[in-house]
This record gives C-alpha cells, sequence and structure tokens, in this order.
C-alpha cells in the first residue's frame, strides 16, 4: 500500500510565501502531497494548494505591491486588533470560490488557537475561508474570529509546524516547514542611508529611471510603516517589538513541537531577512524556499 505523504505548513507571516517555492520544488521532483496541515499563513496556501489553485495564488503574490499590502490593512480602533483583515480575506475569497474544507480535492486542515483556554483547536471541517480566518488571526494585529461560538487567533501560539496534526490525518511521511529558523536576533531596519552611485555612461536610460522610481518608492514605503508603527534611534520601535516578540514566541514553541513529534523531513528555508509584513517580497521568499527544497533533495528522494 503506497504511505500517505502529508506536509505540514508553517506560519510565518510574509515568510509563508515560501511555502509556494517549496510545493513547486516538491511537485516537481514528483511528491505531491495527500494531506496537508497548516498554521497561519501556512493555512492560507495550504488551502489553495489544497484548492488546486496553488498556480493562481502564487500569481497574484508575485504581482503584489506594498500598496496593495497597506491596502489591505483596514486599520481599526476596534478591540481586538490592529487590523480588522476583512479585506485581505474579501480578497482571497475573490480569488478561491466559496467551498468547504470535506469538499476539497486533498485532505486539509487548519490550526487555530482558543483565545481563552489556549486550546490547540484542529479546523477540519466547515468553510475553508473560516478556517483560514481563524488560523492567521495573529493576537493584537489581526481581530479574532469566532468560530463555532469560540474565539480564534493564530494557531502559531500553539503549534506553529502542525506534525502532530498531519500524523492525526493518516500521514505516514510528513514533510515539515519551518519559516522560524534564525530569526531570532536578526534587526531589521526599515530605512538605511544609501551612498549615491552615480550611473555608468552605458547604462539604459530606462533602467536608471526605473532605479530612481523603484527607490523614490521604497522610500515612500518605508515612511509609511514608520508613521504606522514609530521608529527612535535609541529603542525598539513598535513594529520591531511586535514582530521580534512574535518570532520569540514562535521559536522557542517551534523547537519544543518538534522534538516532540519530530517530522520525517525537516526543511528550514533561511529568511531572516524577509520581515512580518513584507508580503511583497514574495519572488525572494519563493526562490528561498525552492532552494531549500533542492538542498535536501537527496534527503526527499528516499521518500518518493
Amino acid at each position: 500500500m503506497k504511505q500517505k505523504i502529508g506536509v505540514a505548513l508553517g506560519g510565518g507571516a510574509a515568510r509563508g510565501w515560501a511555502h509556494i517555492g517549496i510545493l513547486n520544488a516538491l511537485a516537481e521532483m514528483g511528491i505531491k502531497p495527500d494531506i496537508i496541515a497548516g498554521t497561519s499563513i501556512g493555512s492560507l496556501v495550504g488551502a489553495s494548494y489544497a484548492n488546486s489553485q496553488e498556480k493562481e495564488l502564487e500569481t497574484w503574490v508575485r504581482s503584489l505591491t506594498w500598496k496593495e499590502i497597506v491596502g489591505f490593512l483596514d486599520l481599526s480602533m476596534a478591540p481586538g486588533g490592529l487590523i480588522q483583515g476583512d479585506k485581505l480575506i474579501d480578497f482571497f475569497a475573490s480569488q478561491m470560490p466559496e467551498k468547504n474544507i470535506e469538499a476539497l480535492p486533498i485532505t486539509y486542515a487548519a490550526v487555530a488557537t482558543e483565545l481563552r483556554t489556549g486550546e490547540e483547536v484542529w479546523i477540519r471541517e466547515g468553510r475553508v475561508l473560516d478556517a483560514v480566518r481563524a488560523s492567521i488571526s495573529l493576537p493584537g494585529l489581526f481581530k479574532p474570529e469566532k468560530h463555532n461560538g469560540k474565539w480564534l487567533v493564530d494557531g502559531g501560539l500553539v503549534n506553529p509546524v502542525p506534525v502532530s496534526l498531519c500524523r492525526d490525518m493518516g500521514a505516514d511521511i510528513v514533510i515539515a516547514v519551518n519559516l522560524n529558523s534564525e530569526i531570532i536576533g536578526k534587526r531589521r531596519k526599515l530605512y538605511n542611508s544609501k551612498k549615491e552611485v552615480e550611473p555608468a555612461a552605458d547604462d539604459n536610460l530606462w533602467d536608471r529611471i526605473s532605479d530612481f522610481v523603484k527607490d523614490k518608492l521604497d522610500e515612500r514605503k518605508k515612511k509609511m510603516l514608520l508613521h504606522l508603527f514609530g521608529d527612535t534611534q535609541d529603542s525598539p520601535d513598535s513594529y520591531e517589538v511586535l514582530s521580534n516578540s512574535i518570532n520569540i514566541v514562535q521559536d522557542r514553541i517551534t523547537r519544543s513541537r518538534l522534538k516532540e513529534d519530530p517530522p520525517d523531513v525537516l526543511l528550514e528555508p533561511k529568511l531572516p531577512h524577509i520581515g512580518l509584513m513584507d508580503f511583497d517580497r514574495a519572488e525572494e521568499a519563493i526562490e528561498v524556499g525552492r532552494q531549500c527544497v533542492e538542498k535536501a533533495s537527496s534527503q526527499l528522494q528516499k521518500i518518493r
């Protein structure tokens, strides 16, 4: 009897676009999961893959610009979170037809956390969008999602890489993806002093114009982030405090859970340079994911 292959897609906000490169590279090797379990951003990418819409998702994320990202941040003063999240979910819904988890071609489930009890919740039935919305509700950032009478938040609080869920769904072999490797202590700066470089005489005029426009857009993006999250030279800004705190918690929980539930193959794309909200850097993340699979090819060949 053919062994069932499960893929556990971990949480990590914008680093999650690496899952796309990983799933693409696995497919090219002839490794197609029978079971997908996702936490947080892993639940979103996993849902698209389980519904055979991975190409549509990749096309969309590769096209994302920082302006669109800011547009998705429907800032709210309502209790529960800085961002409502409705715009993001509505857009995701427009890309993915309404469907229940039970109807997906590939067995799928998402992990969330019950806010009041800390209970780990496995969402294995009901609307796909509800499952994704609950699983990505990062505390303090996205509003919690009410699901079956419970207030649910990001699954990364209890199970950042859901190996245990994969096995419970019947996976004989589990490939796990940890997006939080080597992220502790990596401070990202929102702005850097760049040395101006004179263009070479043979530089294409259009290239020079494009570079100039890109630099101006990057500068505006950084100013927007500074406006939203604040920054000082002498102390960590609010954004850094939030993102690093999340990184620390998820790193510690991930280590503990992977020790308790070790996968058969562990993939750890190196993504410390991609921040919590850098969703417009999909091309980089996807490529890092692909490279991660290539490095582990000898190990992966054994389970084909």
